[in-house]
């Protein structure tokens, strides 16, 4: 069987049981620890140990090729601070990372035998948020994605799914990208010519994994986008959101307070992205 992206792996559905894997972690600050040692050692040999900003990372190879991108991935702490004005992260994230796929599955059959295989993925185990992926040509796109969530979800006692995903697909490209270059705005222009981008009360009302599809991530994306990059008021009520779930305070629905900043809000969507020029 061959692994699969994880728009594919979205798409046939398998991330329906990974979900049950994915909860909040606690938002308190933890010191570094060693990564555990009780991890299954019948598939690897860890060789490598190496702490990026809050990432403990260990692999099965050496490193020191990978340390431009979890420098990068550092910054993207400080990314997420800046534009969702959340705070550092509560807690350390363990990244294992493993040199092929046969190793990697290997490992993930042993942790999660009940999981469907998918070539990255993010989980709350031991009460720390982890990352399991292998060394392939899109492993930076996946660190990146899972690394999101990890990072959102140390401070942060939940985020609604369709917000969630779309926060890791706008963060799952390199810095430089996220703004103009990224692969959903060639999908979106044909989705935005048939009027095809649907509320944001339906994405609201997905709840697990399986619901999420491609057009589902990249509407996700586009609603994010536009909340980054649009009107000043749709991106403070996103910080104000986001704040409220910090600090405990029943949030609502986001619909409602982008409603209320912006009472023409599917208009002002399309506008953005009409008009939306490097």
């Amino acid at each position: 069987m061959q692994s699969l992206s994880r728009r594919q792996f979205i798409a046939l559905g398998g991330a329906a049981a990974a979900s049950q894997w994915v909860t909040t972690a606690l938002p308190c600050r933890a010191a570094p620890q060693p990564l555990p040692s009780s991890l299954p050692t019948s598939s690897r040999r860890w060789v490598d140990h190496q702490s990026y900003g809050p990432f403990q990372c260990q692999a099965t190879f050496p490193l020191g090729n990978l340390t431009p991108l979890f420098q990068e991935l550092s910054a993207l702490e400080l990314e997420l601070q800046r534009t969702l004005a959340v705070p550092p992260a509560a807690q350390t994230v363990n990244v294992y990372l493993l040199e092929n796929k046969q190793s990697h599955r290997q490992l993930l059959n042993e942790l999660f035998p009940r999981v469907p295989y998918r070539r990255a993925l993010y989980v709350q185990r031991g009460g720390r948020g982890s990352v399991y992926a292998y060394r392939h040509r899109e492993l930076a796109v996946d660190l990146r994605h899972e690394c999101t969530h990890a990072l959102l979800h140390t401070n942060l006692s939940m985020v609604p799914l369709w917000l969630d995903e779309g926060l890791a697909e706008y963060f799952e490209m390199p810095a430089e990208q996220r703004a103009f270059d990224h692969p959903h705005f060639k999908k979106l222009r044909f989705n935005r010519l048939f009027g095809m981008i649907p509320s944001i009360e339906s994405l609201e009302a997905h709840h697990d994994l399986v619901e999420m599809g491609g057009p589902e991530y990249r509407f996700a994306w586009a609603w994010v986008h536009f909340m980054l990059h649009g009107p000043l008021p749709v991106h403070r009520a996103l910080v104000h959101y986001l704040a409220d779930i910090r600090r405990g305070n029943p949030p609502g629905k986001l619909s409602e307070r982008l409603h209320q900043a912006m009472p023409d809000l599917e208009r002002q969507l399309a506008l953005h992205f009409k008009k939306w020029r490097r």
